[in-house]
């Protein structure tokens, strides 16, 4: 019996030694959404989304319009045009990304304030998938529990 071992085709293109890490390109993106989210600017925010994005947020946020996945930018206006009705305010504090492939999950803390103007800092875990330069989906994972009962104070 022959062994036979072959050399690669030498017509097919190695990466460049300089072409950019995918996973430093997907850093970036997802930390530019949110500076976007940060400053309020719906249209940079929806620049690194794809146009199909799922929006997933938990269900135990449906009766105040915020849970489910909302599908693609319009989904994306919609759920932020409902914050106002049910939060006072909200700011996030991404504290740490960690990136596997196409996936970056980020562990940080929000700063929500009620309408009636109670705030309390809670943890959250986002989860995004990104494909050929944009987020096609991001799920925002929390105590729905704790949440509700700072909308309701």
């Amino acid at each position: 019996m022959t062994t036979m071992t072959c050399a690669p085709d030498p017509t097919d293109a190695a990466e460049p030694a300089d072409a950019p890490d995918p996973t430093e390109a997907n850093l970036a993106l997802v930390r530019r959404a949110y500076r976007a989210f940060h400053e309020r600017d719906v249209a940079a925010l929806l620049e690194t989304l794809d146009p199909q994005v799922e929006w997933v947020h938990p269900h135990g946020m449906a009766e105040y319009g915020l849970g489910g996945t909302k599908h693609g930018h319009a989904g994306v206006r919609e759920f932020l045009s409902r914050v106002p009705a049910v939060l006072g305010g909200m700011r996030l504090q991404p504290e740490e990304f960690v990136a596997s492939g196409n996936r970056i999950v980020v562990f940080g803390v929000r700063q929500v304030t009620s309408v009636r103007g109670t705030t309390r800092t809670l943890p959250f875990i986002h989860s995004w998938t990104l494909r050929a330069g944009t987020a096609v989906r991001m799920e925002d994972v929390f105590d729905t529990v704790v949440f509700q009962c700072l909308i309701e104070s």
